[in-house]
């Protein structure tokens, strides 16, 4: 039965959604280090944070990792119910998001969520099991999300575009009780980031293959490092 325009958003929104079951709340990324460190103190420091990462962060990887892992999939034939699934693009593209992740804690972090993902995922949908087996294990949340919104036929944009907002909304609502910041304030900053949400997502779906993106965010990096050896921790990174 062919997807409504309405029942495709309704898919969206389920895929974005904070009680979407795979942990998102219990991470962040590193923010929790800057702001023990004080890098982070305002919400000005933390909309030029989040435009940094948009910019120059991993956040734009997994962007562009949907992007492909979705456009490979429906190449492949997701939706025609296949029994065995063997597709390689799908795979390297799993092991490149493991390679490239620069610390233990987010490489666990897109691990361990990606896992809960699969696991609804196969639940919900038996025939994608065998797409999650060809990803491999353990499988990145992102690869995970592009599989699962392709099978919802929820298109490649919208996917992209609603992966890099739920990222941003949920540092967003990590920020509100790190920093603190009031929840309008929290609202505002999203708002706010919508033109550079809209220009990351855009630059996700224009890439080609994941090499073809420089990444710098050094600073990032070394929070996550540094972040298992804060003395009290609100979150897993």
């Amino acid at each position: 039965m062919t997807t409504t325009k309405a029942q495709g958003l309704l898919r969206l929104l389920q895929l974005t959604s904070p009680a979407l079951p795979v942990g998102a709340y219990s991470y962040s990324e590193g923010l929790e280090t800057l702001v023990e460190q004080g890098a982070i103190a305002t919400a000005n420091d933390m909309l030029h944070w989040l435009t940094q990462e948009l910019t120059y962060g991993l956040v734009i990887l997994d962007g562009a990792a949907v992007g492909l892992v979705h456009h490979a999939a429906l190449q492949a034939g997701l939706g025609c119910h296949q029994g065995v699934v063997t597709v390689d693009a799908i795979a390297r593209l799993n092991q490149d998001l493991s390679a490239l992740r620069d610390s233990e804690e987010t490489r666990q972090q897109s691990w361990d969520m990606g896992r809960a993902l699969v696991r609804m995922g196969s639940h919900l949908h038996p025939d994608l099991k065998p797409w999650f087996s060809a990803a491999g294990s353990p499988c990145n949340f992102a690869v995970a999300f592009a599989l699962l919104a392709a099978r919802w036929e929820i298109d490649a944009s919208s996917a992209v575009l609603g992966y890099l907002h739920s990222w941003a909304a949920n540092l967003v609502t990590s920020a509100v009780k790190l920093i603190p910041l009031g929840q309008t304030v929290g609202q505002e900053m999203l708002l706010e980031l919508y033109p550079m949400l809209e220009e990351a997502g855009d630059r996700a779906l224009a890439t080609q293959a994941l090499d073809e993106l420089f990444l710098s965010s050094w600073g990032t990096s070394l929070a996550t490092m540094q972040h298992e050896a804060l003395y009290t921790r609100l979150f897993r990174s």
